[in-house]
């Protein structure tokens, strides 16, 4: 594309063309790749926590944190190379009449495409899995649906917070060395698996992962779930322990679940470690897909913002 065209190629037409282009680069230059790679990761993935996911609360807490995982891993992949490694020519193109905002906005579109086919595989390896999905969905959706909507959100902000940084930095290499800590600190400061000191929990609120687990365990209606951790603990630790008047903790547990004991203690587990905002609502879900659009929306501006000074960059 030349100077002249650039010059006298609205922002609307220059998305169009560079769309073009990213779906050539998504056929011809194996951008594709990323689609089957999300297939393995979901796989591996619902390998050791299909069966619990939105079945008990342990399983539906450590299925979310690690799906959430598997999201933003996605994202970052999509998109943490896509402007350093074509710094130079978007410079030139800049100079030559490029629109910064119709740029960003075509790598939005097509990011957005890439995530979808992403979460679409995830969902189809889900199923395949046997995963159980919760029974009844919020907003009038199906709960499928609902469950769907927030991998997007996920993967699609974690997309953007990598494109911002692929606008930021000066090389690949930095690129991909940034990737790995800003994947730990999503999951570290998820404020939904780790227990954080109160000093710094407040960060959890920047956090995608917070408010993507947080989408994935109110869809999942995770406070209407058994915990069953400590009473399979108790029974796992029953065998061959024998009380004083010579029977055994095995006899003992299986006299209390006959007698329906074993449900009230489940219930009542269950009651102190249900979480206020994992209750099954529609406000609660809208929030948490709202905080995650506008953090794409934020991590878009400010890729632009920085571009927009690409003329002065001596690297």
């Amino acid at each position: 594309m030349n100077e002249l065209d650039l010059k006298h190629i609205g922002r609307f037409r220059q998305v169009g063309i560079y769309l073009g282009k990213f779906f050539r680069m998504f056929i011809y230059q194996s951008d594709w790749k990323v689609l089957p790679m999300a297939a393995i990761i979901a796989g591996l993935v619902a390998l050791v926590t299909a069966s619990g996911t939105f079945v008990t609360m342990e399983g539906t807490k450590t299925g979310t944190f690690a799906i959430t995982c598997v999201c933003i891993w996605n994202g970052f992949f999509n998109s943490i190379q896509s402007i350093v490694r074509e710094r130079p020519i978007i410079k030139r193109e800049h100079r030559a009449g490029l629109h910064i905002t119709s740029y960003v906005a075509a790598h939005m579109v097509y990011q957005l495409f890439l995530c979808t086919l992403q979460c679409l595989i995830m969902m189809l390896v889900y199923y395949l899995s046997n995963m159980v999905f919760p029974a009844e969905g919020l907003l009038g959706l199906p709960s499928q649906v609902v469950i769907f909507i927030t991998l997007l959100l996920i993967t699609y902000s974690a997309d953007m917070m990598a494109l911002m940084v692929s606008a930021i930095v000066r090389t690949t290499t930095t690129a991909m060395t940034v990737m790995p800590f800003l994947l730990i600190l999503q999951l570290v400061f998820s404020g939904g698996f780790f227990s954080l000191p109160e000093s710094v929990s407040g960060l959890s609120n920047l956090m995608v992962s917070k408010w993507g687990m947080a989408g994935l365990c109110i869809a999942g209606n995770y406070n209407s779930l058994p915990s069953v951790l400590i009473w399979n603990k108790l029974v796992g630790m029953s065998a061959g322990v024998m009380l004083p008047d010579d029977s055994s903790m095995t006899q003992v547990l299986a006299a209390i679940q006959k007698t329906g004991g074993r449900d009230v203690f489940i219930n009542w587990i269950s009651e102190s470690n249900m979480e206020a905002q994992y209750a099954f609502s529609n406000a609660g879900l809208l929030e948490a897909w709202g905080i995650m659009a506008l953090f794409a929306v934020t991590f878009a501006f400010i890729a632009v913002v920085f571009l927009e000074f690409i003329d002065k960059d001596k690297r």
